[in-house]
């Protein structure tokens, strides 16, 4: 399944500004449970088990100054993780606005997409999330498609 942009965020894009813009200053949530069929959909019964943070306590994370060959990375200055909030099997994430608050919605930013080991839209070394750990995303790259 490829990322899906939520109506907010290609609004966003088409009349208003950037992806970058969008998103800088948000974070990166992973959920397990069932993927919600759009970006602009409510998250339904998945549960949060991780809040991906610049500086792995509050800070929203922020993507880097420039894109190069229709991809963007995360900002090579920010260390991005968080501490899992529970135990699950991660199975898709959100990169939200920080206001974000996960109801349905086509004004709010989103990107989402899967997450697996390989493979998926964001790979973490182990979907089998647990409470209380460290999670640290090292690798963070947007790509859009080609029009």
């Amino acid at each position: 399944m490829p990322v899906k942009a939520s109506t907010g965020l290609r609004n966003h894009v088409l009349a208003t500004g950037s992806v970058k813009s969008a998103l800088d200053g948000g974070f990166v949530k992973i959920y397990a449970g069932t993927v919600p069929a759009t970006a602009d959909a409510a998250l339904g019964s998945a549960v949060l088990l991780c809040v991906i943070y610049s500086d792995g306590t509050s800070a929203g994370v922020n993507l880097a100054a420039a894109a190069s060959d229709g991809s963007i990375a995360k900002s090579g200055s920010e260390t991005w993780s968080g501490t899992n909030v529970a135990s699950g099997t991660a199975t898709f994430f959100r990169h939200v606005a920080a206001a974000d608050d996960g109801s349905a919605s086509t004004t709010a930013p989103r990107l989402q997409g899967t997450v697996g080991v390989s493979g998926a839209d964001l790979n973490i070394s182990s979907t089998a999330l647990v409470a209380a750990t460290p999670q640290a995303l090292d690798y963070y790259n947007l790509t859009l498609p080609t029009f």
